[in-house]
């Protein structure tokens, strides 16, 4: 029962928040809160918004088959963020906008717009509903099943809690229930860090040096260019990931968008860039802590990584306090990425498509509509219950972005216009093209894409753009590129 006590006091917090920050609140509120938000409390509550529950679980678990390789994509991280701040962002200031796909309507036109649009309504819609019923199954799996609560109702409550929180001050309050659930997410991570360190005898500077020491602390590999853990492949990956994952994604930005000033949202951006390294290091220490206990205490290791640390924080193995302190992290790193992804769909979807960016009974049907749909997607991938299933959406998922970074590459480099009605067909076709020259390089080459597959993604996208462009943008664009 006191996991149960410790989540109902967490959501009366998120809550209260909720409570004051969704006072007088309007559509300008939900969308943009004003622009008026702290850039220090976007930084930090970015951190947590950025590491979802799956990345809480699965990291520590990497270090089981790629050892700390991780952290050289999280290096590229740090780039990608200043491409973001220092290319991205002025434009995005530039023209005021609520949405970053209206970008693309003032660069490329309506269709250009709408299929950015659509693209990130489909792949944001898909990638965060698994997220959140990994999170869910695994909750349901080794904390509620044990105090009998069924699936539907796990899942219909933390929506609706979610729902609940955001539906009056939007991305205001996220600002601020951000900066709460990051602060309880690391606040639970450092606790089981330091739990694990004293169940194998040692204090925290020993700990330390025992990472340090040991041979899955590896980080860098330059040798081996077949790998997916090659240096070059994951840095450049990882520049690649952050201006698409973040700078083109209406859910990463949009609480970037709503500081006073465009220099204030650019030391945003960088502060928190520089803060996924050490976030990183944390989660892969912890994972080589947690495969010495499992050698320390004569305990297999698991053959998936996502279960190295809930079957040592969530069963109880380390003491009850451990179990709290694992469902407040997973649930703080769930909520943080889930609560916004629901805001920035809304607000897509209202301005995007349907262009009523000030019809508040639209946008309190809409944020309603995609709660629902939030559910109906984790209940039916819970009712197919396949693994292979949701590995093919997140696939999905990782091609959609492709075609984004496509489109604003081609807006961005170029002053060449587009054949308005082949936009959308080019967007279908790169992601299409990119999977068969993946399944024919496995098979003739043995060569496997990572994350570059992206950046191929990208490519294609941008040389179909190109070759059945214009050569000249129209008179409305080029003063747009001016401006700029």
């Amino acid at each position: 029962m006191i996991i149960l006590y410790t989540l109902f006091a967490y959501f009366l917090v998120l809550l209260l928040i909720s409570h004051v920050t969704g006072r007088r609140a309007d559509n300008s509120t939900f969308f943009s809160g004003n622009r008026r938000s702290p850039w220090y409390m976007v930084a930090f509550g970015m951190v947590g918004a950025s590491i979802s529950g799956i990345t809480f679980v699965s990291v520590p678990g990497m270090v089981l088959t790629s050892d700390m390789t991780y952290i050289q994509t999280c290096i590229g991280f740090i780039f990608g963020y200043f491409v973001v701040a220092f290319v991205l962002l002025p434009v995005y200031y530039r023209l005021r906008l609520t949405t970053i796909y209206t970008y693309l309507d003032h660069r490329l036109g309506r269709q250009a717009y709408r299929t950015g649009a659509a693209f990130f309504l489909l792949s944001k819609m898909t990638g965060s509903a698994v997220r959140f019923y990994v999170v869910c199954v695994i909750l349901q799996r080794f904390v509620l099943d044990a105090l009998g609560v069924p699936f539907v109702v796990t899942v219909v409550a933390m929506v609706g809690l979610i729902w609940l929180y955001t539906r009056r001050g939007g991305i205001k309050t996220l600002v601020w229930t951000d900066t709460f659930q990051t602060l309880c997410m690391f606040a639970a991570l450092i606790l089981i860090i330091y739990n694990v360190a004293r169940h194998l005898g040692m204090s925290m500077g020993e700990a330390v040096d025992m990472v340090a020491a040991d041979s899955r602390s590896r980080m860098f590999v330059f040798d081996d260019w077949m790998t997916k853990q090659n240096f070059w492949k994951q840095f450049l990956s990882g520049i690649f990931i952050v201006i698409v994952m973040t700078g083109l994604d209406q859910d990463m930005m949009q609480k970037n968008l709503t500081c006073k000033t465009l220099r204030e949202a650019q030391k945003d951006m960088c502060t928190y860039g520089f803060a996924f390294v050490p976030a990183n290091l944390l989660f892969l220490s912890l994972g080589v802590l947690l495969v010495a206990l499992a050698a320390k205490d004569g305990v297999a290791l698991p053959a998936a990584g996502d279960e190295l640390l809930p079957m040592f924080a969530a069963t109880g193995r380390m003491g009850m306090a451990v179990v709290v302190m694992f469902t407040v992290g997973v649930v703080a790193s769930s909520f943080s990425s889930a609560d916004s992804a629901l805001t920035a769909l809304t607000t897509s979807y209202c301005v995007d498509l349907r262009s009523r960016p000030g019809d508040e009974k639209l946008r309190k049907k809409v944020h309603f509509a995609m709660s629902v749909a939030f559910v109906v997607f984790i209940l039916l991938f819970h009712s197919l219950n396949s693994t292979s299933v949701i590995d093919a959406i997140y696939v999905l998922c990782s091609y959609t972005y492709g075609p984004l970074l496509g489109l604003f590459a081609y807006g961005l480099l170029t002053r060449r216009g587009v054949s308005g009605h082949m936009v959308p067909w080019i967007a279908v076709a790169s992601p299409v093209i990119c999977f068969a020259v993946d399944s024919l390089s496995k098979t003739m080459f043995g060569y496997t894409f990572g994350y570059e597959l992206l950046m191929l993604n990208g490519l294609l996208t941008f040389a179909g753009l190109w070759i059945t462009g214009r050569k000249e943008a129209d008179v409305e664009s080029m003063n747009v590129e001016k401006a700029r």
